[in-house]
C-alpha cells in the first residue's frame, strides 16, 4: 500500500516524459511537408549545404561522410562517426550510431530509402533553379526543427544583408560570365543554373543569355569566351575543389584568347571559393562567404 504513491508518481513522470519525447514538428522537405521528432538527439547527415547550415545554427551532429572535402568544416568532421560517403553510406555504422534523424540531399539524394531503412530520413535537397531562396527555407526549416528559431532568424536576417551589399557592389560593373573548369575543359553557367543564382539574386548581368541550367552546365571553348568577352569572369575550379591533380583553373585559363577578353585585361577575373560554390553550395556559410567574395572584388572596382 504504502508503494502505491510511488508508483502513481513514477507512472505520471514517465507519461510526460514520454508525451515529451514523442512531440514532433512539421518542416518544408524537397518531398514536400514532413513530420518528424522534434529536437531530435542523434542527427546524421549526409548533404554538404545541410551540414555547412546545421552548423552555422550551432546543431551537434553524429554523423557525417567521409571525406567531406569542404576545409570550413573541418570541426565537425573531426567531432563526428564517419557514416560512408556522400554517394555510398555505410549502413552498418549508421544503425551503430542509432540516428533519431537522417538528412540526405544533393549528391546523396539517391539513397534515401537506403538509409530510411536505419532510421527516419528527410531530403533536404536545394534546387539549383532558386538556390537562394530554398537556402532561406532550408534555414527555418532547421531551426524549427532544432528549437533555434532565433539562431535561424539572424543567421537569414545575415544573408539578407549580405545580398544587399553584393547586389550594391555588382551595379553598373558591367557583365558577367560563370565558368566552371575541369583541368583543361571549361562549362559556362546561366541564369536558373546551379552557379547561376549570382545573375538572379545578386543582379550580375549576364554576358551571354540563353545558357544551358544542366547541371553540369554548357560545354565552351576559349573562344566562345572570347566572343562573349564578359567584364568579369566569375570562376570555379572544380579540380581544386576535390584535390584533382592536373590543370588549375588560372593554368587553364592563361592563354591568348582569354587574355584578350575585358574581365581578363582590367583584373576582372574571380577565384570564387571552391568549396562554397561545388560542394556545399546552398549551405549559409557557404553562401555567405561567396557573397563576401563578389562584393569585396566588385567595390575594389570603384578604387
Amino acid at each position: 500500500m504504502e508503494s502505491r504513491p510511488f508508483l502513481a508518481a513514477f507512472g505520471l513522470a514517465a507519461l510526460v516524459a514520454t508525451s515529451a519525447a514523442a512531440q514532433s514538428v512539421e518542416i518544408e522537405t524537397a518531398r514536400g511537408p514532413a513530420t518528424v521528432e522534434a529536437n531530435p538527439g542523434t542527427i546524421a547527415v549526409y548533404d554538404a549545404a545541410a551540414i555547412d547550415t546545421l552548423q552555422a545554427l550551432g546543431v551537434e551532429m553524429a554523423g557525417v561522410p567521409s571525406p567531406l572535402m569542404v576545409p570550413y568544416l573541418a570541426d565537425v568532421s573531426a567531432a563526428a562517426q564517419p557514416v560512408g560517403t556522400l554517394f555510398e553510406p555505410d549502413l552498418e555504422k549508421l544503425a551503430q550510431l542509432a540516428p533519431d534523424l537522417i538528412i540526405v540531399g544533393g549528391r546523396s539524394v539517391s539513397q534515401l530509402d537506403s538509409v530510411a531503412r536505419v532510421g527516419t530520413a528527410i531530403d533536404m535537397t536545394i534546387p539549383t533553379e532558386n538556390i537562394v531562396e530554398t537556402a532561406l527555407a532550408r534555414i527555418e526549416a532547421y531551426g524549427t526543427l532544432t528549437g533555434r528559431d532565433a539562431e535561424a532568424d539572424a543567421l537569414e536576417e545575415s544573408i539578407r544583408t549580405k545580398l544587399e551589399a553584393a547586389e550594391a557592389a555588382v551595379e553598373g560593373k558591367g557583365n558577367g560570365l560563370v565558368i566552371l573548369t575541369n583541368g583543361p575543359k571549361v562549362s559556362a553557367y546561366g541564369a536558373g543554373s546551379r552557379f547561376g543564382w549570382i545573375h538572379n539574386a545578386v543582379g550580375l548581368p549576364e554576358a551571354r543569355e540563353g545558357l544551358s541550367t544542366q547541371t553540369h552546365g554548357e560545354a565552351v571553348s576559349f573562344e566562345f569566351i572570347a566572343e562573349v568577352n564578359p567584364d568579369w569572369l566569375l570562376v570555379v575550379d572544380r579540380g581544386a575543389a576535390i584535390d584533382a591533380e592536373g590543370e588549375s583553373a588560372a593554368q587553364t585559363l592563361d592563354n591568348a584568347l582569354v587574355r584578350e577578353t575585358n574581365a581578363w585585361k582590367n583584373g576582372h577575373v574571380v577565384y570564387l571559393d571552391p568549396a562554397r560554390m561545388y560542394i556545399s553550395g546552398g549551405g549559409a556559410q557557404a553562401l555567405e562567404g561567396v557573397l563576401d567574395q563578389i562584393t569585396e572584388a566588385f567595390a575594389a572596382a570603384d578604387s
